[in-house]
């Protein structure tokens, strides 16, 4: 039988445990006949004030997503989201397909990931040339600019914020995002890109593509966009950037 709310579409989300932003994210741009069910990843040590301590934060993840994916399955979802976004850029290209990879094998669903929905956007964009900005230590925008340039993009400029524990990172005001973004922008930038899906910068990013005028993508509105499209959900978002209202 086709469920009373989520008629269109069930997706599962998986998310760590310490993310307050992705949740209310996901919600305020929800579509009717579109629901989003989480689960969550239990991080016990959430110190990322450190490379080791940002390592070691992924190495809590790989160890409790499969949990995750389960305890989600059992409301039968029909496509898997990543609520999280550092995972999915780890490794570069390859590191990016073989987590696709280990959760289809768990799921058997598509997946939605945060790195491949920033791609695609770039794509949609005809940008080449981007700043970036993160939540992250070296070791995590090391990773992103692995990605990003082995997919023939030019990370121009990176500011890596280094919040300093997993919750912390939901603490960072608009302001000190607004002024990153001006940090990385410039004439020599097509596009800003913003990982971490605990950064709220959803609201954000849609007023900025109107005084940079160019498109700012804030990584939990491109997960979403890419999570409706390839199911066939063509319906319009307001405020949530120009992926979800124009593509």
């Amino acid at each position: 039988m086709t469920d009373a709310l989520g008629w269109r579409h069930k997706f599962g989300v998986i998310a760590p445990s310490t993310n307050t932003i992705v949740e209310p994210d996901f919600y305020a741009m929800g579509v009717p006949g579109v629901t989003a069910h989480f689960s969550r990843i239990h991080i016990r040590d959430q110190d990322l004030s450190s490379d080791e301590g940002f390592e070691n934060l992924l190495t809590q993840i790989r160890a409790e997503i499969g949990h995750a994916c389960e305890r989600v399955l059992t409301c039968e979802p029909d496509f898997m989201v990543m609520g999280m976004s550092a995972e999915t850029f780890w490794g570069g290209v390859e590191g990016n397909r073989e987590f696709v990879a280990q959760i289809n094998g768990i799921t058997g669903l598509g997946v939605a990931t945060g790195a491949e929905a920033c791609e695609r956007a770039l794509h949609l964009y005809g940008a080449r040339r981007i700043g970036v900005v993160t939540p992250y230590q070296p070791v995590g925008d090391e990773n992103v600019v692995r990605f990003f340039s082995e997919l023939g993009f030019e990370v121009v400029r990176i500011k890596g914020l280094r919040c300093p524990t997993a919750v912390s990172i939901a603490h960072v005001t608009e302001a000190e995002l607004r002024a990153a973004i001006l940090e990385v922008d410039g004439p020599d930038v097509d596009a800003i890109v913003q990982c971490g899906t605990n950064l709220s910068m959803v609201r954000l990013a849609d007023e900025a593509e109107r005084w940079l005028r160019k498109p700012v993508i804030a990584i939990n509105a491109a997960t979403w966009w890419m999570a409706l499209r390839d199911n066939g959900v063509q319906d319009k978002v307001y405020g949530a950037g120009g992926l979800l209202r124009d593509h």
